[in-house]
């Protein structure tokens, strides 16, 4: 390693200035002591701040996939949140988690290697009863799980996985399924203890059940998506023209999409009482007049002005005019 020499003027000013006070041995040895860093080899870290970012914003927006895709398949209330992002070696992963807990591997080609999802048993057991219809109680003896527990859970998380597909899909196309479930960490020894690995933690609710869910990402997993998870890369395409073909399907796919519409003939507000003794042949009085235009809603909301009458031999609405926006209140009845 190649060193300063210093000159015979520059060490009799070095003397003086510590023989006259200007400057202090000890000070010196204070700041030459803060320049030394401890590395520790065992944990190299292989992503920059930046890609570890790009990581987590990334695992948001799966964040918020995943927690719609469980409301809508569990009906209880989920919600997921990204806790943590962090590079460490594999071998502390597995040190961190439970010695029985509910592993699941996937497999993401076209990238090499595998993935691992590490789910809390609360929150596993708590999926698996709504999924069987019941409240969403939590049993934790995840070391005896049966054949038809395994079944359904290799089920739901098979499933859950595609989230993972839409939420990557902004930087790489993946085909990700389930290849194993476990329950023993100990069991999985996919990679060296010492590859460096990116772990997402997700804090997870689901009904009144609340645990973690880790997802495990290989370094072997994320190389070759290493350079668009740099914040050049999100720029660059954040100021992309929008393909004119996207734009097209798009604005043919919104034409075919079908609305409620309903023409309101009027209204009237009745007694409790006078509702119970409807009978056949009772006329109820609405709140305006034939004479008058119709309230055309389109999903509830007033977007026209109509009349009444026939087309051919079906009951038909005019469209006389169109309610502009912000006008809407005045036709709320």
């Amino acid at each position: 390693m190649p060193e300063d020499i210093l000159s015979q003027s520059e060490i009799d000013a070095l003397l003086s200035a510590l023989s006259t006070g200007e400057m202090n041995a000890e000070e010196i040895k204070k700041e030459e002591t803060r320049k030394v860093k401890v590395y520790d080899f065992k944990r190299a870290l292989r992503f920059s701040k930046d890609q570890i970012r790009s990581l987590t914003r990334i695992h948001e927006n799966f964040s918020r996939i995943l927690t719609t895709f469980l409301s809508a398949q569990l009906r209880t209330y989920v919600q997921i949140s990204v806790a943590s992002a962090d590079q460490i070696p594999y071998e502390e992963f597995i040190r961190s988690i439970p010695k029985m807990t509910l592993l699941t591997v996937y497999e993401v080609p076209p990238l090499d290697g595998n993935i691992i999802m590490e789910i809390n048993p609360n929150i596993a057991y708590t999926m698996m009863d709504r999924v069987l219809g019941g409240y969403g109680e939590s049993i934790n003896k995840i070391d005896k799980l049966t054949e038809i527990e395994k079944k359904i859970m290799t089920r739901i998380f098979d499933q859950t996985i595609d989230q993972l597909k839409e939420a990557w899909s902004e930087i790489i196309e993946i085909n990700p399924f389930l290849t194993e479930l476990e329950v023993n960490p100990q069991f999985l020894q996919m990679i060296s203890p010492n590859e460096t690995v990116v772990v997402i933690s997700l804090n997870t609710t689901i009904g009144d059940t609340s645990g973690m869910i880790n997802l495990c990402l290989p370094q072997v997993v994320l190389d070759p998506m290493m350079p668009k998870l740099s914040g050049h890369y999100w720029m660059q395409h954040a100021g992309k023209e929008p393909d004119p073909n996207n734009i097209r399907l798009l604005e043919e796919g919104i034409k075919e999409a079908k609305v409620p519409l309903t023409a309101e003939l009027g209204t009237a507000t009745i007694k409790i009482e006078d509702f119970l003794n409807l009978e056949i042949g009772d006329c109820i009085r609405l709140n305006q007049t034939i004479e008058e235009p119709l309230v055309v809603k389109v999903d509830k909301i007033p977007k026209f002005i109509g009349q009444p009458g026939k087309q051919g031999t079906k009951m038909a609405v005019q469209i006389l005019d169109i309610i502009e926006e912000g006008e809407e209140e005045q036709y709320e009845r």
